[in-house]
């Protein structure tokens, strides 16, 4: 255990800040954390920003930021304790993949909203089979989320003060197994945080005194009866910088010891519960670590191209008189093979040719025959010209106006038209047309 505490201890390495949403204002706090303890870097409060418009109260909140140095990190919110609903469900021998089935198998049982206006999520408490579990109106958090995405707050989590005082009380340690109580006064009565063996996590809102706040709430821990509370504010870590015998700072800390426990959680996250009501493809991120793996890719392929720069020129030369030399060994098999396409290619060009002048007689013998068959006994041809694409006719006929529909209706013929005017003689009609053969070249002159 005393190995665990070191190591969480030098893993405390970051800096969050905390927004707690309470009533119509918003109190920020910003935080350093580093394995020599806690800084914090100053806290301030956002009034009325239900009220205000959004661009206003958020262009205060990055002026606050800027200036303690933390404008590229991301807020933890804390939703309103009225606003979230917490659960602990014990699911012994659920293995953490199968986890989220569970949960979603009794989801409905735990809230008295219907399935589609619920939004949670959950956490493992440790390595006990109680989950931790938080759950809010979706309308709820859709009106946070836009509310902040307005202001242009860039939001990583919105959460509730239970798991954010958990997390932050093991960032440098796991406290004490026999148990606690802390309290923290709020406007509206007591809230209650406490553990032990009985209960991994207690987490309450008494509208009463602090004194039968202590009392409900050991009894629910199952602490003994003679068992002391705290203050919230003195079981998690106290900033470096300030003294505990610092009545007036411990007041003021004790007043934003849930935005205080909302940033510490954001600082170092990896320690105790992730639980974060905002769907993971809204989440923001701006920590700075996030560019630690592109950096250490960007640090490798400099290595690898100076490695590539300093190569010697003998192994280049070396490397270019071996390919050299084999391609001398297969230029004279690709000049057989070149050849050899080519003289495939001429072999293929001469029988595609006499394949289509065979198939051109045959079609020209189609095309007579098929003209004497069409063309009515009484018209008589003085011309018949054939080309690739066309047939060219003249000659006499009563009426050679309907020849056209005539020729046209024949398999073989098609886009008839007279190729000079229409000239009265003594039998009828002298006349001279062209028709296109179908499925002939177009490109093909016409006849």
């Amino acid at each position: 255990m005393v190995k665990l505490n070191e190591l969480r201890k030098w893993l405390a390495i970051g800096s969050g800040v905390g927004v707690e949403i309470r009533g119509a204002d918003l109190h920020v706090m910003v935080v350093k954390v580093r394995p020599s303890g806690v800084r914090l870097l100053g806290a301030s409060l956002i009034r009325d920003f239900r009220t205000r418009p959004a661009l206003e109260w958020g262009a205060d909140y990055k002026t606050i930021i800027k200036k303690l140095g933390a404008g590229h990190l991301t807020a933890t919110v804390l939703l309103p304790r009225d606003e979230v609903i917490i659960r602990q469900l014990a699911l012994p021998g659920v293995a953490d993949k199968e986890l989220d089935a569970a949960i979603r198998y009794q989801i409905d049982a735990l809230h008295p909203w219907a399935e589609e206006d619920a939004v949670w999520a959950s956490s493992r408490i440790g390595g006990s089979a109680t989950v931790l579990i938080g759950i809010t109106r979706r309308d709820t958090l859709e009106r946070y989320l836009n509310l902040f995405t307005e202001a242009g707050i860039k939001v990583a989590s919105f959460t509730f003060s239970a798991a954010v005082i958990y997390s932050a009380l093991r960032i440098y340690g796991v406290p004490p197994a026999n148990g606690f109580l802390a309290l923290h006064a709020t406007g509206e009565g007591v809230e209650a945080y406490g553990e032990s063996e009985a209960k991994p996590i207690f987490s309450a809102a008494f509208p009463v005194q602090q004194e039968r706040a202590r009392a409900l709430a050991g009894a629910e821990l199952r602490l003994p009866a003679d068992a002391e509370a705290v203050q919230l504010a003195d079981v998690l870590p106290y900033p470096k910088d300030a003294s505990r015998d610092n009545a007036e700072y411990r007041e003021s800390l004790a007043d934003r010891v849930l935005p205080y426990a909302a940033a510490l959680q954001g600082a170092c996250w990896r320690f105790g519960l992730s639980i974060n009501l905002l769907p993971e493809a809204l989440r923001s991120s701006g920590s700075r670590l996030l560019y630690l793996p592109t950096g250490a890719l960007a640090a490798v392929l400099l290595l690898m191209l100076a490695a590539a720069a300093l190569e010697g020129n003998y192994s280049r030369r070396r490397y270019l008189a071996v390919l050299e030399a084999e391609t001398r060994k297969i230029e004279p098999g690709v000049a057989r093979v070149s050849a050899l396409d080519k003289t495939i290619e001429d072999a293929r060009q001469r029988t595609r040719q006499l394949d289509d002048f065979r198939r051109r007689t045959k079609d020209d013998m189609d095309a007579i025959s098929e003209m004497t068959h069409i063309l009515p006994p009484a018209v008589w041809l003085g011309q018949l010209d054939l080309a690739r694409n066309g047939v060219a006719v003249g000659g006499e006929a009563d009426q050679a106006a309907p020849l056209i529909k005539l020729i046209d209706s024949s398999r073989l013929f098609e886009n008839t038209e007279f190729t000079m005017p229409l000239v009265r003689v003594a039998g009828g009609e002298a006349f001279r047309l062209r028709t296109f053969r179908r499925d002939a070249p177009k490109e093909a002159a016409a006849p």
